[in-house]
């Protein structure tokens, strides 16, 4: 069971994903999550942020914005960005993924969940069998407090670390030089 909580790969950020890799690989849309995964908490999209979904876009990629959030908060952050979004997607109910890949137009082996949290992006994704890269949460500078939640997922991602069973399936999208400082760290 606890391999539900395992993601396919662990990268620092969406910046540091090989995106030709996994198109190379048959991948074709992208979901992502907003809050603390492209932007803190709460925040509107970065010109960074929409500049980076007009290039995948452009590069032939598919994408949607999978939330808990209010549609009022989503489409704050769409704003700037022309992409599909899914609000109060109740994550990690697999309810949500399943939408997400019938507006997407793609079977589940063509999309990967880009998210920011193992108990919500990962497992859900997971539950419906879609490959998941997690990514470093976003932390503003000098905040300390982490919660229980990122606590429990530090010991999970311990395991993870440490697990000969894991998967590995998508750690050659993560760029080298991203992925190796992260893994010589705890990942929080």
């Amino acid at each position: 069971m606890i391999h539900l909580l395992f993601p396919d790969a662990y990268a620092n950020s969406v910046f540091s994903i090989d995106y030709p890799i996994l198109w190379k690989m048959g991948f074709r849309a992208l979901i992502f999550d907003i809050d603390n995964t492209l932007v803190h908490h709460g925040a509107d999209s970065t010109p960074k942020v929409d500049a980076f979904f007009a290039e995948l876009q452009k590069a032939g990629w598919k994408t949607l914005v999978l939330s808990n959030n209010s549609e009022e908060r989503v489409q704050r952050f769409l704003k700037n960005i022309d992409a599909l979004f899914i609000c109060e997607a109740d994550k990690p109910k697999k309810q949500g993924y399943l939408q997400a890949l019938q507006k997407l137009g793609v079977e589940r082996a063509q999309a990967v969940m880009i998210g920011d949290q193992v108990f919500t992006d990962v497992l859900g994704a997971n539950r419906v069998g879609m490959a998941n890269i997690l990514v470093r949460y976003l932390r503003r500078d000098g905040e300390t407090k982490i919660g229980i939640r990122r606590t429990v997922e530090k010991a999970v991602l311990w395991l993870y670390r440490h697990a000969w069973f894991r998967r590995n399936r998508l750690e050659r999208a993560v760029k080298k030089e991203e992925c190796c400082d992260v893994c010589e760290k705890t990942f929080l």
